[in-house]
């Protein structure tokens, strides 16, 4: 089921996490901003895994893939975990340098990153799969909207994690977010409103 709704909350952890990868530089972006990037970085918060592993998941050449690790690797995203001789050459093994990410606070990318990032992995629902989107607008103060945000991040899992073999991957994207929405001013008291009758 699908509603017009969006949430909005610039998801970050708290940046006490030393597990976490503080995003900030555009070469940081610009590595995890391709979409072939992304799928990567997607497959390595499973496990570390050889060039070979990560092509063929893809579907993909494994001189393509080469390249795109080169990016997320000169970014400081991903890093040689080791290596191993097999039938003459040496086989890498690769991983991401952090259990994860979370954008710095003066990361101005970071919110539209995020959203972009969300809609490139989104896949339409199958019939009778679980699926809902929600768009909402609130008026707050600053406390609650701190407040708000302490809430939508305790709801969050840890980030990576081993797939469950019972389960399937889906997303969750939680963003709250100043909105451009102009506001009415208010009526002098005593007025009331008045509605148009169809004639």
């Amino acid at each position: 089921m699908t509603d017009e709704t969006t949430t909005g909350e610039r998801p970050s952890t708290p940046p006490h996490d030393p597990d976490l990868l503080e995003l900030r530089t555009p070469a940081q972006f610009k590595a995890l901003g391709h979409p072939v990037r992304h799928r990567i970085v997607n497959l390595l918060r499973q496990r570390p895994a050889t060039l070979g592993e990560l092509a063929t998941a893809l579907r993909a050449a494994k001189g393509t893939v080469g390249y795109h690790i080169r990016v997320l690797r000169e970014a400081g995203i991903v890093h040689l975990a080791g290596t191993r001789h097999v039938r003459g050459g040496t086989e890498q093994t690769l991983a991401l340098v952090s259990r994860g990410f979370r954008l710095h606070e003066e990361a101005t990318a970071g919110p539209g990153f995020l959203i972009r990032a969300a809609l490139d992995e989104m896949l339409p629902a199958r019939p009778g799969q679980a699926e809902h989107t929600l768009l909402n607008h609130l008026w707050l103060t600053q406390d609650e909207a701190r407040a708000l945000i302490t809430k939508l991040r305790a709801l969050l899992p840890p980030p990576g994690g081993t797939p469950s073999s019972a389960g399937e991957p889906y997303g969750l994207l939680l963003s709250l977010y100043p909105a451009d929405i102009p506001t009415l001013p208010s009526r002098p008291s005593g007025e009331s409103a008045s509605r148009n009758s169809p004639s």
